[in-house]
């Protein structure tokens, strides 16, 4: 199996964070797929960075659910499971309904980059890159949370970037099939915030960010 390259990110970017951001994006990709386990000298010399910063990386991927560290058998891919997508996806309802229902009683109507976002996402699903339609379906619910401005709330939601991420990624790659229908609750989680429909887009997002029971099933 191969796996992309590490392009020069600037000397700004440290070394953990380089190893961090590029496991994490081929993790979630399913270039590193769940069970694999990750060998720190391939790692340190893909990445062109000595062990001890992927050492570090490695602690935080673990704190963040995306690889186990075993003793004596170093770090293996954690699978996506059924019960973490119904814990992102109560979440999200959480938060994304909180602030959908407040841009709408502000009459705020819907957040200008929406739209761009919603055609980005439907021509990356023709194409089928699943990694780019879960950055831009991140950016579309990230917008609507941004837009109510309340600043703990986005943190929050930040918090949960690259496992919202994985699930989604991995949610389309179990049912494809699904993308038109999540094209088509976009465009009307759009129109009803421009008409400040307080009550639709809230039952739009409850209905959006439910689990797909053939998705739970698969997972197991």
């Amino acid at each position: 199996m191969s796996t992309s390259t590490v392009s020069d990110q600037g000397a700004t970017q440290s070394a953990r964070d380089r190893v961090y951001e590029w496991v994490r994006d081929e993790i979630i990709k399913g270039a590193l797929p769940a069970g694999r386990f990750l060998d720190e000298v391939w790692i340190s010399e893909l990445v062109g960075t000595s062990r001890t910063p992927v050492r570090e990386a490695f602690h935080r991927l673990n704190s963040e659910k995306f690889i186990d560290l075993l003793p004596r058998r170093g770090a293996q891919v954690r699978r996506v499971t059924a019960r973490e997508l119904e814990e992102v996806y109560a979440s999200r309802r959480l938060i994304e309904g909180h602030a959908a229902r407040a841009i709408c009683r502000a009459g705020a109507g819907a957040p200008g980059p929406l739209d761009g976002l919603a055609g980005a996402m439907e021509q990356a699903g023709q194409e089928a890159d699943w990694f780019t339609v879960a950055r831009l379906d991140r950016e579309f619910h990230r917008t609507i949370v941004d837009a109510h401005g309340n600043s703990v709330l986005a943190e929050l939601y930040d918090g949960l970037r690259s496992r919202q991420q994985r699930v989604a990624v991995r949610a389309l790659q179990i049912c494809p099939q699904r993308v038109p229908e999540i094209d088509r609750q976009h465009r009307a989680i759009i129109a009803a915030l421009a008409a400040n429909d307080e009550d639709a887009v809230a039952a739009l997002l409850d209905e959006h960010l439910r689990p797909i029971p053939e998705i739970v099933s698969a997972l197991g």
